[in-house]
């Protein structure tokens, strides 16, 4: 039985018009906050779906919290259309990039972090953090594997990228005999 991998977030960006008037923008969405003398942009907490969007005065637009890119673009559109009723100059159709996706998954094992740290691109002090910092080369991302057996992927652009990160660890973890996967039986301790 393969892990499941949960994606917990997705941080997408867009632009979603040019000088933007954010004190009128808070005075227009529900749950926004626009303090610049703490922050340059505007925060707007949305409930359904559960994101955070960032809009700063440049038109410029990110969303956190997301489940999914589609989730996002649910967000967003949702926010471009209560501006654009206010009278805003805003893009429907901006362009949506995933910047950042962060995934989680269970090994089904205790790795033995203290074995894993001799690889090259591990860092491991467990006084600092409780987990293993593995930077993946394909793809490009850095893996938490902490001892309980529970792995957090950052640094995706693409879900799939998320299930090639964890077989990498799985192969790396076979290899240093760490497990053993028998065919049709799933991870088992060695």
């Amino acid at each position: 039985m393969k892990p499941k991998i949960n994606i917990v977030n997705v941080v997408v960006s867009t632009k979603i018009g040019d000088d933007i008037d954010l004190e009128r923008v808070a005075d227009v969405l529900e749950n926004a906050e626009y303090e610049p003398e703490q922050f340059p942009g505007l925060v707007c907490r949305l409930k359904e779906p559960r994101v955070a969007l960032l809009i700063f005065r440049s038109g410029k637009l990110n969303c956190t919290g997301a489940k999914s890119k589609e989730e996002a673009e649910v967000a967003i559109k949702k926010v471009i259309k209560q501006l654009k009723e206010a009278g805003f100059d805003i893009d429907e159709n901006p362009e949506i990039k995933v910047q950042n996706m962060v995934a989680t998954a269970e090994l089904g094992i205790e790795p033995n972090l203290d074995k894993i740290s001799t690889l090259d691109g591990a860092e491991y002090e467990p006084e600092q953090f409780p987990g293993l910092v593995y930077r993946m080369k394909d793809p490009k991302v850095v893996v938490l594997i902490f001892g309980s057996g529970k792995i957090v992927i950052t640094g995706l652009k693409r879900e799939e990228d998320a299930y090639r990160a964890l077989e990498n660890v799985l192969k790396m973890l076979k290899e240093i005999e760490e497990i053993r996967c028998d065919s049709g039986s799933g991870l088992q301790r060695r």
